[in-house]
């Protein structure tokens, strides 16, 4: 299955911050939209990821500058990104070995998605139990 496929399933919106706004501020977009990480962008250039670790982390350090830390000084830059036409299992691989949740999905320079770990989990059951469904079926002689 390709990247492409769980995105047609699941939709491309994808929510943003600016990367002026404070980290209190990308802490409330994470709350009200129930996600792990939002995507950074200027000028619909994709700059960088705020997640969930990068707040606790801030807010470990010093948590009174969640209020007045900018999104900027807080994000992760070093994005790692997948394209459409990955396989999933490509993708699972990549995000185990880098160590993230969530995936950006880019056609270019242009964000189509965001692929978070559960999609990928999601994904990769659903694969197994089309796969287990044939196998039974052959078998079993009902192969249609």
């Amino acid at each position: 299955m390709r990247i492409r496929e769980v995105l047609d399933r699941k939709g491309s919106s994808v929510v943003t911050v600016a990367p002026d706004r404070t980290v209190h501020d990308a802490m409330q977009i994470l709350v009200e939209h129930n996600i792990g990480a939002v995507i950074v962008t200027r000028d619909g250039s994709i700059i960088g990821i705020l997640t969930e670790r990068d707040v606790l982390r801030l807010g470990a350090a010093d948590p009174g500058s969640l209020a007045t830390t900018r999104v900027a000084e807080a994000m992760t830059k070093e994005l790692v990104v997948g394209v459409a036409d990955d396989l999933v299992d490509y993708a699972a691989g990549v995000m185990t070995s880098s160590r993230i949740r969530h995936l950006p999905i880019v056609d270019g320079e242009q964000l189509i998605g965001v692929l978070s770990i559960g999609d990928v989990v999601n994904a990769l059951k659903q694969e197994k139990e089309v796969e287990n469904r044939y196998l039974r079926d052959y078998i079993q002689g009902t192969v249609r």
